[in-house]
């Protein structure tokens, strides 16, 4: 896990230097830095060093210097396609670097390479002999890759940090990805809040030739659903039982201390079962306030499955202090508020180790949150619910409970106004396109806001309504959400997160399991559970689930004292203003809105 930046155009060593200076903390294990005169094109790296501590150092080069990359992320199947490679009369230097892998198998197969490839990366591979620098990420997206124009030169960096370093990048907003990042709580790829930079899609991949600077962008990977009948339970259950541990098995492969992080949820309990013989340190945020902590959850799971658990406390005020550090040091914003105790749980971790498995992807591929509840009531209520009635919905009192009545009400409410493309993230939104547009100062339309989400409920008319949400959280959710606030989280801290249901076989086979297997009369994770019932009490499988919650609400009636409201990204602060008064005074429930605010208020401060 490390850090990458570079430039291909003009450039020179101190800029290069400071732009890996500025994501330092992804990679506090060393620097390296390399240039190409001749073609233009600068690799930076920062590193953390997980695999081959001594041979693993970059940017990297074959012998002949004909290729060289620079390099973030893991990948699991390398000693398999090492193997394959040296049949083929490959000749490695390194003991067993992955990063070595990916300039042999360039060199056998190009782009063929990328989907052989089962991890998470991003990186940058310059092919002197082509005169071409080419950027790729990995299937979901887990580590970051942006890119924009500053002059004649393109950057790319892991972070939007290393690119605002360039003394030349243009930092003009984005009015489309403000927008959009108040209409989802974060913003989709392509998009960024500055126009001069923008996200590689996951899955995606960029050719930049170094003579003209011309570019070719393609994917050569989605989830697409394609579900197939056949398999009765217990051969399901069997086969996911087996994909499940050996993809837990697959993210073992470290030279330095690796744990895992606990909740007490049914995914990350499940993870820790998986790896029993391995035993695992286990790590637990808990709070002392009864309502938000699951921490006896995680002790009991931890136990059960004989893993060392470590286990932290800490007051919501603990947490509530961490608001303004944690934001101000992302430099894209987000608003997601869990990763503040994503942020408490990845420092506690990298106390005692550098490599933490989690349960990203668990709820988006077996249908687990809270809006795939909400669709069966959706399809029967929509057609008879009359619109004073949905309106009543947002008069009910103000509540700052962790997911309250009134709270699951008014979202549900909000949903329902809206046509079924745009139902899911009205569920979920800061605030609806109405709202967005009196924000912003212009009229914005739902379809415009939330096009990402519309044409992917659009393009599967085959598929039914949870296969239809499933998509929009894997492709939508999961990628710019999840990843971003674990991958941001973990590595402020230098501490490398990976994903054990992103495996590309356990995927694979997600992707061909109807959705009758992962939601059935009512119950989320249908089939999750029942392999969880082979190795977890059935009280801990079966119980409520509950969300890495904190009383942002609650919060913000309070904290900060001043609301900072600077006109950032062309958004109207008197209307903000009115919005923090309304929820200090109980009139309003704006907590959504108002973390997006602080977000992009202090991001990259």
């Amino acid at each position: 896990m490390c850090g990458i930046a570079g430039i291909v155009g003009p450039g020179d060593a101190q800029t290069l230097r400071a732009m890996t200076d500025a994501i330092a903390h992804r990679g506090p294990d060393g620097a390296g830095h390399w240039s190409d005169p001749d073609q233009s094109v600068h690799l930076g790296h920062r590193r953390l060093a997980i695999v081959d501590l001594d041979g693993g150092a970059q940017p990297m080069r074959t012998a002949d210097g004909a290729l060289t990359v620079s390099y973030n992320g893991e990948i699991y199947n390398h000693a398999a396609l090492r193997a394959e490679l040296e049949t083929r009369g490959h000749v490695f230097v390194t003991d067993h670097s992955d990063t070595e892998v990916l300039l042999h198998g360039w060199r056998a197969w190009g782009l063929d390479l990328l989907p052989r490839l089962n991890g998470m990366f991003a990186f940058a591979l310059h092919d002197a002999g082509r005169g071409e620098v080419i950027l790729a990420r990995d299937r979901f997206g887990e580590k970051p890759l942006y890119w924009g124009e500053a002059g004649r030169a393109l950057l790319f960096g892991s972070e939007m940090a290393a690119l605002t370093a360039h003394p030349r990048l243009d930092r003009a907003p984005c009015p489309a990805g403000v927008a959009k990042f108040f209409g989802y709580g974060f913003i989709p790829a392509p998009f960024t809040h500055l126009a001069a930079v923008k996200k590689l899609p996951a899955g995606g991949w960029m050719r930049i030739a170094t003579d003209t600077g011309a570019r070719r962008q393609g994917r050569y990977w989605q989830f697409d659903l394609a579900p197939e009948g056949g398999s009765g339970e217990a051969a399901l259950v069997d086969e996911l039982d087996h994909l499940l541990a050996q993809a837990a098995r697959r993210r073992l492969m470290s030279d330095v201390p690796l744990g895992v992080f606990l909740s007490g949820g049914l995914d990350s309990s499940l993870i820790l079962a998986s790896l029993r013989d391995a035993a695992p340190d286990a790590f637990t945020i808990g709070f002392h306030e009864p309502s938000y902590d699951e921490s006896t959850f995680a002790a009991r799971a931890a136990a059960h499955c004989g893993a060392r658990h470590h286990l932290r406390r800490h007051t919501l005020a603990d947490a509530r202090a961490t608001l303004e550090p944690v934001l101000s040091a992302l430099s894209e914003p987000l608003g997601d508020a869990s990763i503040l105790p994503t942020w408490q749980l990845a420092g506690f971790a990298r106390e005692r180790v550098t490599v933490a498995l989690a349960g990203d992807g668990g709820d988006e591929l077996f249908a687990g949150y809270d809006p795939f509840a909400a669709l069966g009531p959706a399809r029967i209520a929509g057609p008879v619910l009359p619109p004073p009635l949905l309106r009543l919905a947002g008069r009910l009192p103000v509540s700052d409970r962790y997911m309250a009545l009134d709270f699951k009400l008014r979202r549900f409410a909000l949903g329902m106004a809206r046509p079924w493309p745009c139902r899911l993230p009205a569920w979920m939104a800061p605030l609806q396109p109405e709202e967005v547009g009196e924000l912003m100062r212009r009229p914005v339309a739902a379809d415009d806001l939330w096009s990402e989400a519309v044409d992917l409920w659009q393009s599967r008319p085959d598929l039914g309504h949870v296969d239809r949400a499933l998509t929009y959280f894997t492709r939508l959710y999961l990628t710019d959400d999840i990843l971003v606030k674990t991958d941001r989280a973990t590595m402020l801290h230098g501490l490398e997160s990976r994903a054990v249901f992103l495996d590309n076989d356990l995927v694979d086979f997600c992707a061909r399991l109807p959705a009758r297997w992962k939601m059935r009369g009512g119950t989320r994770k249908y089939l999750l559970k029942k392999v969880a019932q082979r190795h977890l009490p059935r009280d801990l499988v079966h119980r409520r689930k509950k969300g890495f919650g904190i009383p942002v609400s609650s919060w913000l009636r309070e904290v900060p004292r001043d609301p900072p409201l600077a006109p950032v990204g062309g958004a109207d602060p008197g209307w903000a203003g009115a919005a923090w008064a309304a929820h200090r005074a109980g009139r309003a429930d704006w907590r959504l809105f108002l973390f997006c605010w602080l977000a992009l208020q202090w991001s990259g401060r």
